[in-house]
């Protein structure tokens, strides 16, 4: 089992940064893919990026240039930094992980834990 928790929401003005945490706890997370979505109000989880257990990544093209994703293995923890923050940014961010060994990880059903989601909101 593995538990995620989230952290570095907050509200930030147009063009800062922010970094977000995700903590794991249980299964060591470099066997793990880890993924981040983001969810808006009235909107449907997003896709934002992923690394894999090889350490190759994948970033939206919505947010591609701007947000990176990373990990630590030593800490247990994954890292989305991201730059250039507009309005249609902010949204709940959630961190995702799975152990499977599959083409993609770009769907919400690729991923078997979840996080609670940390909140982001970016003022114009």
């Amino acid at each position: 089992q593995v538990q995620l928790v989230e952290s570095g929401g907050g509200l930030v003005q147009a063009g800062d940064s922010l970094t977000l945490s995700c903590a794991a706890t249980g299964r060591p997370v470099n066997w793990n893919t880890m993924g981040w979505f983001r969810q808006a109000p009235g909107k449907d989880r997003e896709f934002v990026a992923h690394i894999t257990r090889l350490n190759t990544s994948y970033t939206a093209e919505s947010v591609k240039g701007r947000f990176t994703i990373s990990r630590d293995n030593t800490k247990n923890t994954g890292y989305l930094q991201m730059n250039s923050l507009g309005p249609e940014d902010a949204a709940v961010y959630y961190c995702a992980s799975t152990n499977r060994i599959i083409l993609t990880y770009r769907s919400r059903n690729d991923y078997d834990y979840w996080g609670q989601g940390t909140q982001v909101t970016v003022s114009s």
